[in-house]
């Protein structure tokens, strides 16, 4: 079976496993990119602009990945873009009634998680970079692993070359990230240099 086939059946299944869990439903943000990319970006969930525009990456956090990308000198093109979670995990503000994101939950991480090595499994990426706590943790299987211990660079007995790098919002939330997050990323251009070589 081809590539595109075996997605388009593993996709066929997810939504009909998500539309049993959901009684209504959920806008489902499925991964993009080339089925054979060497490099899979796995992010934590889509938010309100990826929710809009069913695509992952596409609001601030999305333009932020966008020039960090430069830096590594990948494009978009060239890699295969998902997230561990493919809705949005939204909570209400009781008093003003405004919808905002917030973390998944285990249960939606644990729903979508097959879903994901799924996705692993069909594009073979030659290495994985996760994109904060969520993705690191589901990706690598440890559920004890963090960001602030692991980033900016290849993990250590992960089940696949795994870079870990914090996710692109977070420079939009602490600024004093941002000389760390570009040190990472030149970490990350030294280390695909290496592997897909």
């Amino acid at each position: 079976m081809n590539k595109e086939r075996e997605m388009k059946s593993a996709v066929k299944k997810f939504e009909t496993t998500v539309n049993t869990v959901y009684e209504n439903g959920k806008i489902l943000v499925m991964g993009e990119g080339g089925l054979d990319s060497p490099v899979m970006l796995v992010g934590e969930a889509p938010g309100e602009q990826e929710t809009m525009q069913k695509r992952p990456f596409v609001g601030k956090a999305g333009k932020n990945l966008d020039s960090f990308l430069h830096e590594t000198g990948l494009s978009r093109d060239r890699l295969y873009i998902t997230n561990t979670v493919k809705f949005r995990p939204t909570r209400v503000n009781e008093k003003t009634a405004r919808v905002s994101n917030r973390p998944p939950s285990r249960e939606e991480i644990a729903l979508c998680l097959p879903f994901l090595r799924e996705e692993m499994r069909i594009v073979a990426p030659k290495v994985v970079v996760t994109l904060g706590n969520v993705a690191l943790r589901a990706v690598s299987g440890n559920p004890k692993a963090t960001i602030g211990t692991l980033h900016g660079a290849m993990m250590p007995g992960a089940p696949v070359e795994l870079f870990a790098l914090y996710h692109p919002a977070s420079v939009i939330y602490n600024r004093s990230l941002a000389e760390t997050y570009m040190e990472d990323l030149r970490a990350l251009r030294r280390a695909l240099d290496q592997v897909l070589d």
